[in-house]
């Protein structure tokens, strides 16, 4: 969906597809190709932290449904229709599958949107065509994965064989729920693998169409499965799991540890983690346009309401610039996003996902204000915004 596509829809009519998307939201597990139930009943919200509103209540997976969508990707993986399947053939699957998330992308934005606060507009001119352009891009990894042997006596024979390692847990963020997924499950299937994917309990709703899309562009089914729950539950389930090969994980650096310690405490399996590492900015009076400095200053930590793992969350700014940098960057306050309804095309800064993460940011506010910094603008929460 283009820029264009997106303004064909004002702020009212994309309110009413998402009232529509609301009533018709799938809650359950995806294990084995099908929706489930999670096996001891638990359920948790998920909230629109733009009006406050519950969305839905989502199956809360545990150690039980773990176990099942680690079954049934193991299953698959051994039955071969995936695993085996011809790698001409499973790169259509997969181009398929990324065509149909195209094919998908309004319904999929409404969800994001409502999901995680992210700015419609952003969702489909920027988490979309990466997502498509992931699956692809992987899809044509499959045949280009080769390598080279030494030469060989006449009568030895070398060969390289490249098979996939089993069963994949995944577990994502909410900042980028569908393209952090992506990352994670389309190299894994392009592979050969099965995929168990859980996603933040915060932003669960594309994962799961996502999963269906796969089945409908041909993957067969328990090669993606995807269990909703908490981190501390399901996340740490799959993760211990002795049937799970490989465990990759975004989030935070002290969750991150634990996944090690997991890994090592199961079946050593192996494991790849991108973790939350914020950096200064540093801008040195040799910068060749102050202008586009302050512009990147401002992306570097605004971009996706700051809630990106590598959020420039401070600026070291050489004294001979200080002064001037300080007084454009404050004008350009004024103008460089947005916010307001996720759902109005013109939006560009949208709520952060929680109100808990919203008092956390208030918070270091204050406890800078109390510290002695100055506060130059800004600083609190915009009532007319507030659900």
């Amino acid at each position: 969906m283009s820029q264009t596509d997106l303004h064909k829809h004002d702020a009212a009519a994309w309110r009413q597809r998402a009232a529509a998307a609301a009533r018709k939201i799938e809650t359950r597990l995806f294990i084995d190709g099908q929706y489930t139930d999670a096996a001891a009943g638990g359920r948790f919200e998920t909230v629109n932290p733009a009006t406050g509103e519950v969305i839905a209540e989502m199956s809360a997976g545990g150690s039980e449904d773990i176990d099942a969508a680690v079954a049934a990707a193991r299953r698959a993986y051994r039955a071969g229709a995936w695993s085996r399947m011809e790698p001409r053939a499973r790169m259509r699957v997969l181009y398929r599958f990324a065509e149909l998330v195209e094919a998908n992308g309004e319904s999929l934005a409404v969800l994001e949107t409502m999901d995680m606060g992210k700015p419609i507009s952003d969702v489909i001119n920027v988490d979309l065509p990466l997502v498509s352009e992931t699956i692809r891009f992987m899809a044509e990894c499959i045949d280009k994965v080769d390598g080279a042997v030494t030469n060989t006596a006449h009568d030895a024979v070398h060969m390289i064989l490249r098979e996939p390692l089993g069963v994949v847990g995944a577990i994502t963020p909410w900042n980028y729920p569908m393209l952090m997924a992506a990352w994670k499950f389309a190299p894994a299937l392009a592979a050969g693998n099965s995929v168990v994917l859980k996603p933040a309990e915060q932003s669960p709703m594309t994962s799961l169409r996502l999963a269906e899309l796969f089945m409908e562009a041909g993957g067969p089914a328990g090669v993606f499965n995807v269990v909703n729950g908490l981190g501390e539950v399901a996340g740490k389930a799959l993760a211990l799991h002795h049937d799970v090969a490989k465990i990759t994980f975004t989030g935070s650096t002290e969750v991150g540890k634990l996944m090690l310690q997991y890994a090592g405490q199961s079946n050593m399996k192996h494991v790849g983690l991108e973790c939350g590492g914020k950096s200064p900015q540093i801008f040195l009076s040799d910068l060749p346009e102050m202008g586009a400095a302050v512009q990147a200053a401002y992306g570097g930590i605004y971009e996706n309401m700051g809630e990106v793992c590598n959020a420039g969350s401070r600026l070291l700014v050489e004294r001979h610039i200080y002064d001037e940098f300080l007084a454009r960057f404050q004008a350009e306050g004024q103008h460089a996003y947005t916010p307001g309804d996720p759902l109005d095309p013109d939006t560009t800064m949208g709520p952060l996902v929680t109100k808990a993460d919203q008092a956390r940011v208030l918070g270091m506010i204050e406890a800078g204000r109390t510290e002695g910094a100055r506060l130059v603008f800004g600083g609190d929460a915009p009532e007319a915004l507030e659900p």
